[in-house]
């Protein structure tokens, strides 16, 4: 297993990739600390633009199982999704997401975190060179 250390700008230091279970809980409205940090929502599917869809393709089985399992016990974990000026981003979650359209089901959880348009592309230049870097 390869090590990867990357240096952050201070811009990127509060962006996390990483997605935690809600075990089965109900979608919460709304951060912890009374609205700063992430909150959890359900949003359309639309709304949600996918910038890494064109770079990687999605495991199938994967897909498959996902879809199987959502169907039993629902979405156990939020696609993680940056909000920069009422444009929701996400980059997490792409089994999940296309778990979701091949169900039909119209809305997803998601964990959204609120971003700059700096944010923005710097975090989409860091997430293609991770999938670059996982893919080879």
């Amino acid at each position: 297993m390869a090590n990867l250390m990357m240096r952050l700008p201070i811009s990127l230091r509060s962006f996390s990739v990483s997605a935690s279970s809600s075990n089965g809980s109900p979608p919460v409205i709304g951060g912890s600390s009374g609205g700063v940090g992430p909150m959890i929502v359900e949003l359309p599917l639309e709304k949600i633009r996918r910038p890494l869809m064109r770079t990687r393709s999605n495991d199938q089985n994967k897909v498959k199982e996902l879809m199987d399992s959502i169907r039993q016990i629902g979405l156990q974990v939020p696609i993680d999704v940056i909000e920069v000026d009422g444009t929701y981003y996400g980059f997490s979650g792409c089994h999940r997401y296309e778990a979701h359209q091949k169900l039909g089901l119209p809305t997803i959880r998601c964990k959204i975190r609120k971003g700059t348009k700096e944010t923005l592309r710097s975090s989409d230049w860091i997430l293609r060179s991770i999938c670059t870097l996982i893919s080879s």
